[in-house]
């Protein structure tokens, strides 16, 4: 991580100040979709799976939709306003961009894009839950937060999130 990276207890310190309520369940690392289902009765609500892909002229996206959704890759693009087909981001820039490791990718990366570098892309679908689940920055533990505040959360890092239906 890099020095400036937030941790987990910066990021739910961050949301306590947007007065943004949310609640966080520990649980062992989480690297694929599959092992994190065991959790699925434990945590209710919307559960994520986020690419960090860039495009050409390096624009880079993160897109959030809900873990079982499939995305085009060869498509998403035209949806997203990239300038070209994507490809996954290098695990450097995921590092210097989110602060985080791949297996951990997550829309509350958003903390660290200080630069605003990325653009934060939420599927239409995912949008349907009150309540939407992600890794706080590390996939050791998953954060509840309601729909609506994570657009607020989103904003007030400085990104105006695009609500787009970019799932099959």
């Amino acid at each position: 991580m890099t020095s400036s990276a937030k941790t987990k207890d910066q990021l739910f310190a961050y949301l306590d100040e947007l007065g943004i309520s949310h609640t966080t369940k520990s649980h062992p690392p989480v690297f694929t979709v599959a092992e994190s289902e065991s959790l699925r009765d434990e945590i209710p609500g919307g559960h994520t799976k986020n690419l960090f892909v860039k495009d050409k002229k390096d624009r880079f996206f993160v897109i959030t939709v809900e873990e079982r959704a499939s995305v085009d890759l060869k498509q998403v693009h035209k949806i997203i306003g990239a300038s070209s087909r994507v490809s996954f981001g290098s695990p450097e820039k995921m590092l210097e961009y989110l602060g985080v490791v791949p297996g951990s990718v997550t829309v509350f990366g958003a903390v660290n894009d200080t630069g605003h570098q990325v653009t934060f892309v939420l599927d239409e679908d995912l949008m349907r839950y009150d309540i939407i689940n992600g890794h706080p920055l590390t996939n050791d533990a998953t954060t509840s937060i309601g729909r609506d505040d994570l657009i607020r959360f989103l904003k007030a890092t400085g990104h105006e999130p695009l609500v787009l239906k970019v799932t099959d």
